[in-house]
């Protein structure tokens, strides 16, 4: 499949707001954005960052949340011929640190609630600028004073340094444009980070010509229903995550819809939106779709205009599916991918039923094997094995990671593979089943966590010598977190309340553990391999007694 437009992000985006300059492109905060008025504010933004010494290639980091701030910084970036890197803005400084050392980054933006957390890491990183931002920044002038006069508008305290600057004050510059990159499908359009098996979160850097060609086939399945330039999205997804990128902010890049966008996940505030704007599409995960189900005040609201709901990130749960459909009447469709293939490796499609469970069939871009995950040889099909995916235009490393680079893509008959570390299934009509995985990931609220990285924080605490962290299945989240923790000898009156604490002044909040379990013991291979199958098998069997 070409990539069209070149095969560049901003001048696909370009060609949308040529041909649709005066449709809503964002809806954020009961505030409606043309095509025009998000790339007048991109161009601006890039102007901008030109000015303040930033160049094509340079690496920006985006600490924000969903926001019609998010699209216009994003598309500045790409207009300027930089790179994106964006991450959760609930990041700690632990985090924050890393990935700004890792991607080299010269420049943070940031919301002004997370000014004190740039301000911890800044001095061990390169960068050299913070671009402030607050949720309402892009609000008229009214909504903004209300906000305030009510106390309904969060603000964050931020210090003015020679390198802080405000994304208002540089949207309302007058600055020269930009001069033209010369960007090329080839070159980096951002770097998102993912979870896995190591202790910190793996770069994985996205050309344009790739996500432009992902965002075409995610958005392709629903030709079925409507065309793309009619589609209004729910953006249930986050989209410094692949899933909310590739399926929701991609409607501004190859499709001509609306997005609708909000800075949280508050559900009253989702379904009013839907009903208003008449969104047709809805983004999320399992377990956004079971707390739908769950809202007692669902029923209230017309969601009657959605046609296409789409769940990805973890297997959807058989009867959270049903109960959906006898809901709503409506299927929820299923999709499989990974941040490393930018997104869909299958997608189910809408001009036909679905199994119950599949997760699809193989997009047109993408080629894949079900091997035997030790020696890498063909399964029969119907059998289950490890997947593996290629693609013309594809992920080939990991950020500054040789060894994690060398273990997860492999090259089979002159052809560069990456290694899902899924367990699959094909059937005899091409659907694909979700069965296990081959590593020791978590994943929670559609999140892949790695237990390694935790293990190493709960080793850190001088009361503990070892720890072994596995998942628990839940229904509700996908897997809940349980820690195993060995502690040295002679030390009394340490809880597990205290341990918890440790982590959260150190992870995430998605990534704390929900249970803390002390042994004498932890089983281990011959060798002393940490044997965390045995432990997930112990903890299967309880579930189930």
């Amino acid at each position: 499949m070409a990539a069209p437009t070149n095969g560049t992000i901003y001048k696909a985006f370009a060609a949308k707001a040529d041909r649709f300059p005066d449709k809503p492109a964002v809806v954020f905060l009961g505030e409606t954005y043309t095509y025009s008025v998000i790339r007048e504010m991109a161009e601006r933004f890039a102007a901008s960052l030109y000015k303040l010494g930033m160049r094509p290639h340079d690496r920006i980091l985006m600490y924000i949340p969903n926001s019609a701030q998010f699209v216009v910084v994003w598309l500045g970036i790409q207009r300027l011929g930089a790179a994106a890197v964006p991450i959760t803005p609930i990041y700690t400084p632990y985090d924050l640190r890393h990935i700004a050392q890792d991607s080299g980054a010269s420049a943070i933006v940031c919301q002004d609630r997370n000014f004190g957390y740039v301000q911890q890491a800044l001095p061990d990183t390169s960068m050299n600028r913070v671009i402030v931002t607050n949720v309402a920044d892009l609000l008229p002038w009214w909504k903004r004073a209300f906000g305030r006069l009510a106390d309904k508008i969060p603000v964050g305290k931020v210090q003015k340094t020679e390198y802080t600057s405000f994304l208002r004050q540089m949207l309302s510059s007058g600055e020269k444009p930009a001069p033209d990159p010369d960007t090329k499908e080839d070159d980096i359009a951002e770097i998102l980070y993912t979870g896995g098996t190591t202790k910190h979160p793996k770069g994985v850097p996205q050309t344009h010509g790739l996500f432009v060609v992902s965002a075409e086939e995610q958005l392709a399945v629903r030709d079925a229903l409507f065309p793309k330039h009619e589609d209004v999205i729910l953006g249930g997804a986050p989209l410094f995550h692949i899933l909310g990128q590739t399926c929701t902010l991609s409607t501004l890049i190859v499709g001509g819809g609306t997005l609708l966008l909000a800075p949280r996940v508050n559900l009253d505030a989702i379904f009013d939106s839907i009903a208003r704007n008449r969104a047709r599409s809805l983004i999320g995960v399992p377990a956004f779709y079971r707390m739908v189900l769950e809202h007692d005040r669902v029923d209230q609201y017309d969601l009657s205009s959605l046609k296409y709901c789409f769940s990805a990130g973890d297997v959807l749960p058989v009867e959270v599916a049903n109960r959906w459909t006898k809901r709503f009447h409506l299927p929820i469709y299923q999709g499989y991918g990974a941040t490393e293939t930018c997104g869909g490796i299958t997608m189910s499609p809408t001009d036909r039923e679905n199994p119950p469970l599949a997760m699809g069939l193989k997009v047109p871009s993408k080629d894949v094997m079900i091997v035997e995950p030790e020696g890498l040889e063909p399964v029969p099909l119907g059998e289950p094995g490890e997947l593996l995916v290629h693609s013309d235009r594809m992920v080939t490393a990991y950020l500054n990671k040789p060894e994690e680079t060398e273990k997860s893509f492999v090259r089979i008959g002159g052809k560069l593979w990456y290694r899902t570390a899924d367990i699959v299934r094909q059937d005899e009509n091409g659907f694909f089943y979700f069965v296990d995985r081959t590593v020791d990931t978590i994943k929670h609220k559609g999140y892949r966590i790695s237990a390694s990285e935790i293990e190493a924080v709960l080793q850190e605490h001088p009361a503990v010598i070892e720890s072994c962290v596995v998942g628990l299945a839940d229904p509700k989240v996908g897997e809940r977190i349980k820690a195993f923790v060995v502690l040295k000898k002679d030390i009394k009156g340490v809880t597990g309340y205290e341990l918890i604490k440790w982590c959260r002044q150190r992870l995430i909040e998605y990534k704390i553990p929900q249970y803390i379990e002390f042994r004498d013991m932890l089983p281990k291979s011959k060798v002393g391999k940490m044997l965390r199958r045995e432990i997930r098998s112990e903890e299967r069997k309880r579930l189930e007694t």
